[in-house]
């Protein structure tokens, strides 16, 4: 409840093996019903895991996977609340004396050797965890689930991570692949464990890795037990202060990952993309590693090699470029050697394309979530953009129903316009706090027109002769409804 009132969630390691102990309910229940991997003999499969001696659920058999489910009913899963969600961990499965470190071949799921679905065991046990999750809520609320096995389909039912990864640089440097390839493989919420899983990070690479994750879709620091505590407030003030910065540019950007995860949904576009993907047509771009867009819009590329404060950037196509820290304009092609002082990574936001973002600090996504917001406008060649923007109660499976907002901005030399793609199907308190415009030159006036069905208004409208920006300030417009800034 202490974690619900401030909008956080708890999310729990529910593992697959079962302790071996005739006091325990679930193992009975599994024993007497007949739910374990068999050995050939049709006795049931022993294995050594965390708990000691541990049996197997069969997850091949749907009535195993309708045990599981009914477990995380409210009634049953003692403790937990609806803002408790789960992590599937060891569903390779993890068999400490097994072959492999997992479970021997010629073991039985019914009439099927483990040999021929040992791959989909751990998508099988995710579909169980996920069920429980819809059952829970009476399917009126979405499953959180976080796995370390997958297989093809396994996008419908969890996100996934890289695994024990280590506190060292090549670790953080494979990150970007690793994610790029469950990208494009249908896997596309994944993230790796900040800082590395074992080992002790020092303070650079911690502060680097906070920097380069905060553009991954799954962002997340996560440790072995025996390492050191690495709690941000735990490294030198300075280095704490860089991992906050980090951190609220993450959240920052949490209006344009809601809508790519949307979009994702709807057509299978990953949000974390490789540059090759956006620019096809650029082939310096095929065997570029080490950066990756994020969306269609922003281009990052984080520092991967200690005391390195300049990273060599590829800018692929032949559009502006615009660093999103200090707004500057980059008409470049090809490789530059940008600076990368400690506080900051490069990211450019892509010349033709609209950003929302969420500039309140709050204590959590939630407590943003009727936040107001901010578009930032990157003009291309021709002074061109567009962008867009999808809400939704952030919880529920109505907008399946139609409650949703789904909408596109477009600037054309001086105006904006918001039109909706998808018919509203709900009301919203968000509004348009600022629009940003990058690149731009001098405004004719101080003054903007704001249109829509409801009001003829105009807001305040000011230029920075320094950085190029051009803002327009509480144009006062919700969210929910199409309207037009003319500057």
């Amino acid at each position: 409840e202490n974690l619900s009132s401030h909008g956080r969630k708890l999310v729990t390691i529910v593992d697959p093996h079962i302790k071996k102990d005739s006091g325990y309910w679930v193992h009975n229940d599994l024993s007497s019903k007949g739910l374990y991997v068999k050995n050939q003999d049709g006795g049931d499969y022993e294995g050594w895991c965390w708990p000691g001696a541990s049996y197997y659920p069969d997850f091949l058999n749907a009535e195993a996977r309708d045990y599981f489910a009914e477990q995380y009913k409210l009634s049953v899963y003692k403790g937990s609340t609806l803002d408790c969600y789960t992590w599937n961990d060891m569903n390779e499965p993890s068999v400490f004396n097994g072959p492999e470190v997992t479970m021997a071949k010629d073991k039985m799921h019914g009439e099927v050797e483990h040999r021929d679905m040992h791959n989909m065991y751990g998508m099988l046990y995710t579909m169980a965890t996920h069920k429980g999750h819809l059952i829970r809520s009476e399917n009126t609320l979405r499953p959180f689930v976080l796995t370390r096995s997958a297989y093809a389909g396994s996008q419908r039912y969890a996100a996934i991570w890289t695994g024990d990864n280590t506190a060292e640089w090549g670790h953080l440097e494979a990150s970007i692949p690793m994610c790029l390839s469950l990208s494009i493989a249908g896997m596309g919420f994944c993230g790796a464990d900040i800082g590395g899983f074992f080992g002790n990070p020092d303070g650079e690479l911690f502060v680097r890795w906070y920097q380069a994750a905060a553009f991954q879709p799954f962002f997340r620091s996560h440790a072995h037990i025996d390492t050191k505590r690495r709690e941000p407030w735990l490294y030198s003030a300075g280095e704490m202060a860089l991992i906050r910065t980090a951190v609220r540019s993450r959240y920052a950007l949490l209006p344009l990952w809601y809508t790519l995860f949307y979009e994702q949904e709807q057509d299978g576009t990953p949000p974390m993309r490789p540059l090759w993907y956006e620019f096809p047509e650029d082939e310096g771009s095929y065997a570029k590693e080490g950066s990756h867009m994020v969306g269609s819009s922003l281009l990052v590329a984080p520092v991967l090699t200690k005391g390195s404060t300049q990273v060599n950037v590829y800018f692929p196509g032949s559009t502006l470029w615009y660093d999103i820290w200090s707004h500057q304009k980059l008409d470049v092609s090809g490789s530059m050697n940008y600076a990368a002082p400690y506080e900051k990574i490069p990211v450019f936001q892509r010349g033709g394309t609209i950003i929302p973002r969420r500039e309140r600090v709050r204590r959590s996504a939630a407590l943003m979530h009727d936040d107001p917001i901010t578009l930032v406008v990157a003009p291309d060649k021709e002074g061109k953009a567009s962008g867009t923007l999808y809400l939704d109660d952030g919880k529920s499976f109505a907008y399946q129903q139609g409650a949703k907002l789904y909408m596109q901005f477009t600037w054309d030399n001086g105006k904006m316009e918001s039109k909706m793609i998808s018919p509203p199907g709900m009301s919203t308190p968000v509004w348009l706090e600022r629009v940003l415009v990058l690149g731009s030159a001098p405004p004719p006036g101080q003054v903007a027109t704001v249109s829509s069905p409801l009001l003829t208004s105009s807001a305040q409208a000011s230029y920075d002769y320094t950085t190029q920006v051009l803002t327009v300030r509480r144009p006062g417009v919700k969210l929910d409804m199409e309207w037009t800034i003319r500057v």
